[in-house]
């Protein structure tokens, strides 16, 4: 099948050519790029020159071959990196990948690029499930995954190797009625959003909520949630008590919220967990989700309110800090305290 030039707001996705080849053996010899790859260092020239004049002769992507369209800047004309294109089933599955110059890192390249080449596949090829792998500490490239739409699937054990080293794997999926929910979901901010009780009326739908999996060493999953409340953790002598909800925009469940509340052993409620679905998040919802809890905090005689965080890659520090929470200097359970006051 030929491949046709991809055209997104920034960039261009094109064939590979032959005079591809001098930035890729720089790709492939950059530490940072092929710390989580499928090949070791150093990639010689020659390994370079023989991949080069491979792929500078296919038209396009091919049944049970690797094909490796180019990404360039669409304005400038300078190569940013090449995605990974692996087709199966008669040309019905494929796999992909996305390998970019760690100069350009953090632009949202990946993502851009990667999000047209699954609707190019979707619709020009129509294959009925795409699906990427990668190493579980490799948190940057499941993230670009996220992004873009994928669920994640499963975790193999010591299922790749690459040389005489054995490595787990995570696998990430995404089918066409995943892919179309996934462009179709709403990304405005909501006219509004409510918290509502949660109850056996609408358990089912509360427990489907779901961050994406790399969020989850920040987020507990809902299931987590639900066995953190039913037995609470005994904090100054005293069990805390949990006080939850289930978070509305517009009338659909997007998220969840559960405070501590204040007892005679706490004296400051504390936010225990707040999720928004992965459907949903980037709309604003979060804050708005504060703005009630402050509120509702308030309506108990609270003058403060207490939160902690994970850190890491995609903690939600910068969010807390924004809204006006400030560190207290306290470490509780590894996590930094932190508090709000309230006008």
């Amino acid at each position: 099948m030929r491949f046709e030039t991809i055209v997104t707001d920034r960039l261009l996705i094109r064939e590979f050519r032959q005079s591809d080849e001098a930035d890729l053996l720089a790709r492939r010899n950059d530490p940072k790029v092929a710390k989580f790859q499928n090949w070791k260092l150093p990639v010689t020239p020659e390994q370079a020159h023989d991949m080069a004049v491979s792929l500078a002769q296919m038209e396009g992507p091919e049944d049970d071959e690797w094909y490796m369209p180019i990404v360039v800047d669409g304005e400038t004309g300078v190569t940013l990196g090449e995605l990974a294109l692996h087709c199966q089933s008669n040309m019905r599955t494929a796999e992909v990948g996305y390998t970019f110059a760690s100069e350009h890192w953090g632009n949202g390249y990946a993502v851009e690029a990667l999000g047209a080449l699954v609707a190019w596949l979707f619709e020009a090829v129509g294959v009925t499930r795409v699906f990427g792998m990668l190493h579980p500490e490799n948190v940057a490239s499941a993230q670009v995954l996220e992004r873009t739409g994928f669920l994640h699937e499963g975790h193999t054990r010591l299922s790749f190797w690459l040389g005489d080293e054995n490595s787990d794997d995570w696998i990430y999926g995404m089918t066409r009625p995943d892919w179309e929910a996934w462009r179709s979901r709403p990304r405005t901010p909501p006219a509004e959003v409510t918290l509502v009780e949660v109850g056996p009326e609408n358990l089912g739908k509360v427990e489907k909520l779901k961050t994406h999996k790399t969020q989850e060493e920040f987020v507990a999953p809902m299931w987590g949630t639900f066995a953190d409340a039913l037995f609470p953790e005994v904090v100054d002598g005293a069990p805390v008590v949990p006080w939850m909800r289930a978070v509305m925009a517009d009338g659909e469940y997007v998220g969840f919220v559960m405070l501590a509340v204040v007892t005679d052993h706490h004296p400051e409620p504390y936010l225990w967990r707040l999720l928004i679905d992965r459907m949903h998040q980037r709309r604003g919802i979060g804050r708005k989700v504060l703005d009630l809890v402050v509120a509702e905090c308030k309506a108990q005689g609270a003058a403060t309110l207490l939160t902690s965080w994970q850190e890491g890659r995609g903690t939600p520090e910068q969010f807390y800090l924004s809204y006006g929470f400030e560190k207290t200097g306290k470490i509780i359970d590894e996590e930094p305290e932190a508090r709000l006051r309230f006008d």
